[in-house]
């Protein structure tokens, strides 16, 4: 299986970037309900559709959402770029049709994607919402779960560029968890399905990404809907699509996503899943919050006329301006740093530092800065 030929074949050419709504995904559902596959199967606070695609006939019945928090918008593309594989007239998806019915929602969160949020219009954090069900985005997507009843479920979200698997100096581009189950955290044979499937999604993806795939944190917490869905008997995956250098798009790792969906259809549907790689999944590096965008080292800086050499971060923000995300980059922290990477690192080697207001980086201003007047940076990056 030729994963690579699969993405550059099924790629979803309309949608790219990390903006995306309704607007943008409603021309595709459209054009893929044929024969009322798609479904109106609830509404958000401010009175947004919430869709659902399904898709197959299978036995095994798998459970997918995309975008609960609204700004995370990678596994959505990658999804789309996977159905197009499954509407192919073609082997492998008239077998994971026969083995799968496939039910996603492809935006759970549609009032936050179009504001570009992690939080709905109440700003309620979906993915604390389990318990309580206080959300009518939460309700739609427990009442799915409990009339489906899947054997699989699919937790598909995006995690910020801090992320370093490991303390190795490379991204987490993508992390993986099979949750917890209870406060213990042990390892059932449900939980285990999950784990087995990670491991073996694991295993290919070095492959291609050699030691940027993270392990997520397993704290338990029964709030959290993953947790949950475990809690209550079904196998449930997070997927966590992070940083590849330079695609802050996230083009890159939207592919990796595709990747790994149908790496993990795969091994369910060969029943590659009888022995326990708990091991394996254990080796994963930890997800580590270890990386700023950008890392200025040996910077010299006149600090109540003393001069020293230190570092300082900066680190962009998402800004939705016009329907469009702006990358705005800001200071966050000045000191030592140790054990910290940039994902953009330069070593000033003594350059002295100066702005329009100071000559020194105060935390909270935008990266628009000088190294010894001469060498400009602008929104983080040199100006050349």
């Amino acid at each position: 299986m030729n994963l690579e030929q699969l993405f550059t074949q099924y790629k979803e050419q309309s949608i790219s970037g990390r903006y995306l709504t309704l607007d943008h995904i409603k021309p595709l559902l459209d054009k893929l309900n044929t024969d009322n596959q798609v479904q109106t199967i609830g509404k958000s606070v401010l009175g947004e559709p919430i869709y659902s695609y399904q898709i197959g006939t299978g036995k095994i019945r798998v459970y997918l959402w995309s975008q609960m928090h609204g700004n995370e918008s990678t596994t959505t593309k990658a999804l789309f770029d996977f159905i197009n594989l499954l509407n192919d007239d073609t082997d492998l998806s008239k077998k994971l049709l026969e083995t799968f019915t496939f039910y996603s929602i492809p935006i759970l969160n549609s009032d936050g994607a179009r504001l570009y949020t992690r939080a709905n219009a109440n700003e309620i954090d979906l993915n604390r919402d389990s318990q309580d069900l206080t959300q009518p985005e939460s309700n739609v997507l427990r009442q799915v779960f409990e009339t489906f009843k899947p054997h699989y479920c699919f937790n598909l979200h995006d995690q910020r560029t801090i992320f370093g698997a490991g303390t190795t100096g490379k991204p987490a581009t993508v992390s993986f968890l099979a949750p917890s189950y209870n406060e213990e955290r042990e390892v059932n044979d449900n939980r285990l399905k999950a784990i087995n499937v990670i491991a073996g999604i694991n295993e290919e993806l070095q492959k291609y990404i050699p030691g940027q795939v993270g392990r997520f944190d397993d704290s338990f917490n029964i709030n959290c809907i993953g947790d949950t869905f475990q809690f209550l008997g079904v196998p449930t995956i997070l997927f966590e699509a992070g940083h590849f250098p330079d695609d802050y798009e996230r083009e890159i790792t939207r592919k990796f996503i595709f990747f790994s969906l149908i790496l993990s259809f795969k091994l369910i549907s060969e029943n590659d899943l009888v022995d326990n790689r708990f091991g394996e999944y254990l080796n994963i590096s930890q997800n580590n919050v270890v990386f700023y965008d950008f890392m200025y080292k040996n910077v010299k800086i006149n600090y109540d006329g003393i001069e020293i050499i230190t570092n300082f971060v900066a680190q962009y923000k998402e800004e939705l301006i016009e329907n469009k995300i702006h990358f705005n980059a800001y200071i966050v922290e000045v000191g030592e740093l140790e054990k910290y990477f940039g994902h953009y690192e330069y070593d000033a080697k003594g350059q002295e530092y100066s702005d329009d207001f100071s000559n020194f980086p105060k935390v909270g201003q935008k990266a628009n800065f000088y190294l010894n007047k001469n060498v400009k940076f602008v929104n983080g990056l040199i100006k050349s």
